[in-house]
């Protein structure tokens, strides 16, 4: 089969691979109908990630058909599905309490003592994301297998289009986790940095949730302007200061609640924001923080701060000081996927939840390289790629 596969920064490549095959009786193997390039396969594509191996499949977004499964799988052949990035066991202590993005099982034990070096305790499985998180092959390519498939994957109803279900796979519960995630009440002021497509989701999210007012940061106008589109006001952060801003917007006080969307490559002005960026080109492995950085000392005291942004190592200069002393509570972690699916699939076909808007780009498969550099160096354009594996996009 065909698949994109990654051989160092910057160099992804779609090459022949095996055909995946039935390991476990749980498994079921997918026919790829439309997978989507994430921002935080971009952390893969600039080599931030650690843990990586020259030919691993990528892809964590993706839907398709069932074309074979285990004799203990609960899926039919022929039946559409959508799989939740995370691989979860659904028995461990932590799947029961479904905090699925914990599980204690679907990570295999060899790289326990990389992870927890890292994280302190080894973090569950995810599809196409570098070896700390199992090493499973992803969903970019013509076909998948999915592991512990009568937990994950959600069946998709006839009558619904790939356009409008994928994004289940991953950025909209993330979104919707990351807005859970921030207690937002009636008549709050949420601020929302990075415009991408988890942030996108997060105001739209947040806004359902009964936020008053959300407040969208980021730097590119057509991103700005979508996320304006869904009822945000915006603040483009190469002209105005932040903080300033924000304080203004919200009576001085500062908004009740702040979501990072952004994450370990974030862009910003000032010495401690070009050293974050210079340890990660020479491989030191800091994270960019600049993002948090600003929304610990923008939300207001007692406030909340949601992080779904991917943070893979470390951080320096972190405003410890300011998260304690303003007495604010902090939430973040991997989406436990399967917990907001159902729900979700109901919205998204009620229409309270458009799922499409941000979609800029269909390629097939083969032009997944080109996907993958413009979605990085022409992230105003290229708001979100669809591949289409086997077809020729439209």
């Amino acid at each position: 089969m065909r698949a994109l596969t990654w051989h160092g920064k910057h160099d992804v490549r779609v090459d022949t691979v095996p055909d995946p095959e039935i390991i476990n009786p749980r498994d079921a193997i997918l026919e790829v109908t439309s997978t989507a390039i994430c921002g935080s396969d971009l952390h893969l594509y600039d080599g931030v990630i650690p843990g990586m191996m020259s030919g691993d499949i990528l892809g964590h977004e993706f839907m398709g058909r069932v074309v074979e499964t285990g004799s203990k799988s609960t899926l039919k052949k022929g039946q559409r599905v959508v799989v939740p990035f995370t691989i979860s066991c659904g028995a461990c202590f932590f799947c029961q309490k479904q905090l699925y993005s914990a599980c204690d099982n679907s990570n295999p034990v060899p790289n326990q003592d990389v992870t927890e070096n890292l994280y302190g305790h080894a973090i569950s499985a995810l599809f196409g994301y570098s070896h700390l998180t199992g090493g499973y092959p992803g969903g970019q390519a013509e076909y998948v297998r999915v592991p512990f498939s009568d937990v994950g994957p959600i069946v998709i109803p006839d009558g619904m289009e790939d356009d409008e279900v994928l994004f289940l796979s991953d950025i909209l519960p993330t979104g919707w986790m990351a807005a859970e995630n921030a207690d937002i009440e009636e008549g709050d002021t949420v601020a929302v940095w990075g415009c991408g497509p988890v942030g996108l989701f997060a105001i739209q999210s947040a806004l359902a949730m009964g936020a008053a007012r959300v407040i969208a940061i980021d730097e590119y106008p057509n991103r700005l302007e979508l996320a304006r589109t869904l009822g945000a006001d915006v603040i483009d952060f190469k002209q105005t200061r932040v903080l300033d801003a924000l304080m203004d917007m919200s009576g001085g006080l500062g908004p009740d609640a702040v979501i990072d969307a952004v994450g370990m490559e974030a862009h910003g002005f000032g010495v401690d924001t070009m050293l974050d960026n210079v340890k990660q080109n020479i491989g030191m492995g800091a994270d960019s923080a600049h993002a948090l950085r600003e929304a610990i000392m923008a939300v207001r005291k007692a406030g909340r701060i949601s992080i779904p942004g991917v943070y893979g190592g470390f951080l320096d200069k972190f405003p410890l000081g300011a998260l304690m002393e303003k007495g604010v509570q902090v939430k973040t972690g991997q989406t436990h996927v399967q917990r907001y699916l159902d729900d979700l699939l109901r919205r998204i076909g009620d229409g309270e939840l458009d799922t499409t808007f941000l979609i800029s780009h269909r390629l097939p498969l083969e032009e997944a390289p080109k996907g993958y550099k413009n979605f990085r160096y022409n992230q105003d354009d290229w708001t979100k790629v669809v591949l289409k594996p086997g077809t020729a996009a439209n």
